[in-house]
């Protein structure tokens, strides 16, 4: 990842991380081109036709701008499961056994490419979040359809942007 990527990515997740520890748990994008950009929703968990009209608006915006990178962030519940990770929206209830909580990124450059990764947390007793570090995903990565930022890199993909 280069040097740009990987300063939006954390800018992206430092904001994310503000916003778990206030009790929020939105999505965000981060968006660059001729111009900087942050998108955010609320709803982007609630059900996947939220997330991927969301991930449309990010891409009209970045289409706009001219984005040669971009970043997105999500706050998610994952569980490794047989042949991959599950997850689901995060949620007031407690943790099942095998889940942890984790930031789920996606970050994509015009000169380098698509990484996938994830920030994990954990709780003290209050409920507040103990951020780990970022861990980028270095096996080969096939992101089923309802995996945040998919939407948003096919888009991309069909229009020819950002050189993929």
């Amino acid at each position: 990842m280069n040097p740009e990527t990987e300063a939006l990515l954390r800018d992206v997740v430092t904001r994310l991380e503000r916003g778990i520890e206030d009790r929020q748990c939105p999505a965000i994008v981060s968006l660059e081109g001729e111009r900087s950009l942050v998108l955010s929703d609320y709803d982007y968990l609630r059900d996947d036709a939220t997330a991927v009209a969301f991930e449309e608006r990010a891409a009209q915006r970045a289409q706009e701008i001219h984005a040669v990178r971009w970043a997105l962030a999500v706050p998610q519940v994952l569980a490794l499961i047989e042949g991959g990770i599950a997850a689901r929206a995060v949620s007031n209830l407690p943790l099942r056994e095998g889940e942890r909580e984790a930031i789920t990124w996606m970050t994509c450059d015009a000169q380098d490419g698509v990484d996938y990764g994830f920030k994990a947390y954990t709780r003290r007793p209050s409920g507040d979040p103990v951020f780990g570090d970022l861990e980028v995903f270095t096996v080969a990565v096939q992101p089923s359809e309802r995996m945040p930022g998919r939407h948003l890199l096919q888009i991309f993909g069909q229009h020819g942007d950002l050189g993929l």
